[in-house]
């Protein structure tokens, strides 16, 4: 298939590469709405033929790593056959995909994706430094990530009041001050600070 309609989304240094891992794979690229709960997903159809999706609304490197990550699902999949969606063989080939285009890659974000290569996560938001560098400019004047909090503090998230009650491993423990339910948040979840209330 052509990837002239991903022209707009990524950034010129991407094509050599997207050009040897498309090779000859039959590939449907859907451009998607964002979606909160993933930004891409890869479907092999029963035709035979691939499905990738990606969010419309991402930066042009992060549009290229999510778009790798998919693209590693597809290549494991042809080279190993039966393997588990992020298992191992998965993980060995987007480690390869990432080091082989890092040069695609700001200098400011190459060495994350360096690191993040040694054991690639099959959860884009499990890797700090990187959610940090793309949503760093997503952030509202009055928005921060939850680590920046500290205990007991209260936040606004999706129109709810919450508080920080506990600081677990890697995840924030908090309550919902209108219903009393206990949730887990993840340390780079963006939420508006607020000032606590008396009693709570």
């Amino acid at each position: 298939m052509s990837i002239q309609i991903l022209q707009k989304y990524l950034p010129e240094t991407a094509f050599p590469f997207l050009k040897i891992w498309f090779a000859n794979h039959q590939i449907h690229i859907h451009i998607s709405r964002n979606r909160n709960t993933k930004l891409g997903d890869y479907q092999k159809l029963k035709d035979g033929s691939h499905k990738i999706s990606v969010n419309h609304n991402l930066q042009p490197e992060l549009f290229f790593f999510v778009l790798t990550h998919e693209l590693a699902h597809l290549i494991a999949f042809e080279k190993y056959r039966k393997i588990s969606p992020h298992g191992k063989e998965w993980k060995l080939t987007f480690r390869e995909m990432l080091l082989e285009s890092l040069s695609v890659y700001s200098a400011e974000i190459k060495p994350h994706i360096l690191q993040f290569s040694k054991s690639p996560k099959a959860n884009f938001m499990a890797s700090g430094p990187i959610v940090k560098f793309f949503h760093k400019d997503d952030l509202s004047e009055n928005e921060m990530f939850i680590e920046g909090l500290e205990m007991e503090d209260s936040f606004l998230y999706r129109k709810q009041i919450y508080k920080i009650r506990q600081k677990l491993k890697k995840n924030y423990l908090c309550e919902n001050l209108n219903s009393g339910k206990k949730y887990i948040f993840k340390a780079l979840a963006k939420v508006e600070k607020i000032e606590n209330n008396n009693g709570n």
